[in-house]
């Protein structure tokens, strides 16, 4: 079994002497594999594509909505007039308008975005996050998956794999007053020399104990004391989660707010090692007064998206950092009575960035009324399975579910071959 995998992983060039370039299954041309890590901005309640990446200026009220639209700087491309900071970076993403699923209930839109997978009543799925902790594993003393402030729902989770591959949570909002993540240090008064005493103890007791007991619980246990250690031990990671280490003005470019101060931290994890990161980040469930809701959730996002784009790019990571900002679906064509727009799966927009996608590509189109997708429609199967992809994960691997067959990361789908770069 682990003979395969590094047979696939040198494949995909992620061990030393592979190939950088990757070829899945019929696909025509190899892909280069250009993510070595991902930040997933989350988006939770449904972000409407009418008020941000797909405006509909030129309809009446009940469509277009409270706002107008912004030129960006891709002619003849407008984002929603509250996107003052996108608009200027156009030409360094890549927005698919195209994004269409079955689910308008939350859990279920939710369960796709972070799985690939539609429910299913007989197992529940991993995250993508915990797919690529399984098989890529953690790198420089870092978490391999991490969510920030923590695990934003059910889904975002290990599904059938062991819960070993769960996400590293913050737990508690790097925009607090005081931000500190806990049990990153010893406790007081235990000198490094008492606590390599005490992990020799622990690896003694284990020794035994592990002969006896195999179950996942234990396993778990041991990989999170592990991790817990590499931290512990590790000064370059432990600096990471802190920001009072970064400078001043980097913190005020992103916004001392909630969007602002996640996102920076998701780029020192990145920068630090960590393969996986997702961001939780503002309400988007605006069935009523969708202008006030838009006006407070919007601009912060907007600054502190653009902010890491130009940011990541400065430092030399955006080509090998994949940025995505997903939601778990849409919002209705028509402004209801109480001044919002209701749950709506058949049309939205997300947004990709570096990590081997096209720059200033606009990928699919709604009709006229964001009714409907007129153009190219993306699948989370079909999202999924680019996202593996570009980060040299086959899509096809087959994982084993406890109790039943080989289970592949992504069932049908397509690659989406025209966004990557």
């Amino acid at each position: 079994m682990e003979q395969s995998r590094r047979k696939f992983l040198r494949t995909a060039g992620l061990v030393a002497g592979g190939s950088p370039f990757i070829s899945f299954g019929n696909e025509s041309k190899p892909v280069k594999v250009k993510a070595k890590q991902v930040i997933q901005i989350f988006l939770p309640g449904g972000l409407a594509a009418q008020e941000s990446f797909d405006p509909k200026p030129f309809n009446p009220y009940e469509y277009r909505g409270p706002y107008g639209s912004i030129k960006t700087n891709i002619p003849g491309i407008h984002f929603g007039e509250k996107m003052q900071h996108m608009s200027k970076i156009a030409d360094k993403i890549t927005v698919i308008r195209s994004m269409t699923h079955g689910e308008a209930a939350h859990e279920r839109g939710t369960h796709n975005m972070f799985t690939g997978y539609r429910p299913s009543p007989a197992i529940q799925f991993p995250s993508i996050g915990s797919i690529v902790a399984n098989l890529q594993g953690s790198r420089d003393n870092m978490p391999p998956y991490i969510c920030i402030p923590k695990q934003p729902n059910d889904y975002a989770g290990t599904g059938y794999l062991s819960s070993m591959y769960s996400a590293f949570s913050l737990g508690s909002d790097p925009a607090s007053k005081g931000f500190k993540v806990k049990d990153l240090a010893t406790p007081q008064g235990i000198t490094p020399e008492r606590f390599s005493q005490r992990k020799k103890i622990l690896a003694m007791i284990d020794s035994g104990f592990m002969n006896e007991n195999k179950a996942d619980e234990i396993k778990a246990m041991d990989s999170f004391y592990e991790k817990a250690f590499g931290l512990i031990d590790s000064q370059k990671a432990q600096e990471a989660f802190d920001l009072n280490k970064e400078n001043n003005k980097i913190r005020d470019k992103y916004g001392r707010h909630q969007a602002g101060q996640r996102f920076l931290m998701a780029r020192r994890l990145v920068e630090a090692g960590a393969r996986y990161v997702t961001v939780t980040a503002g309400g988007w469930d605006h069935h009523r007064n969708i202008r006030g809701e838009i006006q407070k959730n919007l601009p912060p996002v907007d600054q502190a998206l653009a902010t890491l784009i130009n940011d990541l790019e400065q430092r030399g990571m955006l080509d090998d950092t994949l940025v995505m900002l997903t939601t778990e679906f849409g919002r209705t064509p028509k402004i209801n009575k109480d001044g919002g727009r209701d749950h709506y799966p058949k049309v939205f927009s997300i947004m990709m960035a570096g990590g081997g996608v096209k720059k200033g590509l606009i990928y699919g189109m709604s009709d006229s009324t964001s009714t409907a997708v007129e153009e190219s429609p993306v699948t989370t199967e079909d999202y999924a399975r680019t996202v593996y992809t570009l980060m040299g994960i086959d899509p096809d691997t087959r994982l084993m579910a406890p109790g039943a067959r080989p289970i592949p990361l992504v069932k049908d789908g397509e690659l989406l071959t025209d966004i990557i770069a």
